[in-house]
């Protein structure tokens, strides 16, 4: 019993770190002397960068102009050129269109645009003149069953001129099938077997 508490005794199984003071003192010394020769240039902050609060996009957000289309990438091609969403502002390629909206939504984004992440507080008076403009469009754009049955109606007209376009394709593809069938066969051959041609009798 005495030899294996004799054994143990010796074992440092705390696992915590052990720092040597003298060492760190000497390192902090070291330190403020490089300060003042000026070797080291002391970490301070700079003033604050002041940036502008969001403002709403001023565009529309293209996901949909490259839909279904095949692109032939390379891994030399520059990085506008490659496969996914290119960021201009921030030069890097996202793969999908939803990583592209978070991208340009995010604060990475808006920090390379010069914004900052808070909106601005609107005033009683912007909110006001912001509701006049609204009363003022919502007037003069006012939706009436008159313009539903209107635009109904039109739509009717374009889908039956549409389907009239359609069957007048299909008719002058008949009529050319049939003139290239005449073309291709004998006359003398079709007169000895008696009849005109080969082709189908409807019409």
């Amino acid at each position: 019993m005495a030899e294996s508490s004799k054994q143990t005794a010796g074992v440092d199984n705390t696992f915590r770190r052990k720092f040597d003071r003298e060492e760190y003192l000497q390192r902090a010394r070291e330190r403020e002397e490089k300060e003042k020769e000026g070797l080291l240039k002391p970490k301070s902050k700079g003033p604050p960068v002041q940036r502008k609060p969001l403002k709403h996009r001023d565009y529309e957000v293209d996901l949909e102009s490259r839909l279904g289309k095949t692109q032939v990438v390379t891994p030399v091609a520059p990085l506008s050129q490659q496969a996914g969403y290119y960021c201009s502002v921030c030069e890097c390629v996202v793969k999908d269109s939803a990583n592209y909206l978070d991208h340009i939504n995010g604060k990475k984004h808006q920090r390379a645009l010069g914004m900052s992440m808070r909106a601005e507080r609107a005033t009683v008076d912007q909110v006001r003149q912001r509701f006049e403009v609204l009363k003022k469009q919502k007037t003069t754009g006012s939706f009436t069953e008159q313009d539903l049955d209107e635009r109904i109606l039109k739509q009717q007209q374009e889908e039956e001129e549409r389907k009239r376009q359609r069957r007048e394709r299909k008719k002058e593809k008949k009529k050319e099938k049939a003139a290239e069938e005449e073309a291709e066969i004998d006359p003398d051959v079709a007169a000895m077997m008696g009849f005109g041609g080969f082709g189908s009798s409807k019409k």
